[in-house]
């Protein structure tokens, strides 16, 4: 559940930060940002807005790798319904076959 949350978290700041720098940007909220033409401006914020994302999208890939590998188990059942579904297309194979070694 906590995977489900920290991406839930991750992917609400993809999206809120980059528009708050264009906002602020667009707004003058940023000290400087007043002195800049319109051509420019646009050109900063929107680098940054790019940058910010891809800071995210780091530091959710390091919080995915420091999550602990033996903490999760797979489900018993399904690790079952794998074993009996390679097992069972494992002997079609061998029936098909069989049929061609007679004809051979």
């Amino acid at each position: 559940m906590r995977v489900v949350q920290k991406f839930f978290i991750a992917s609400l700041f993809m999206w809120a930060v980059p528009i708050a720098i264009l906002y602020a940007f667009n707004h003058n909220l940023l000290p400087g940002t007043s002195n800049l033409s319109p051509y420019s401006m646009t050109l900063v914020s929107g680098f940054l807005a790019v940058i910010s994302v891809n800071v995210v999208i780091a530091f959710y890939i390091y919080l995915a790798m420091r999550e602990p590998a033996d903490k999760h188990e797979p489900d018993p059942k399904f690790l079952a319904e794998a074993k009996a579904s390679i097992n069972q297309s494992t002997g079609d194979a061998q029936q098909s076959s069989q049929p061609l070694k007679k004809q051979q």
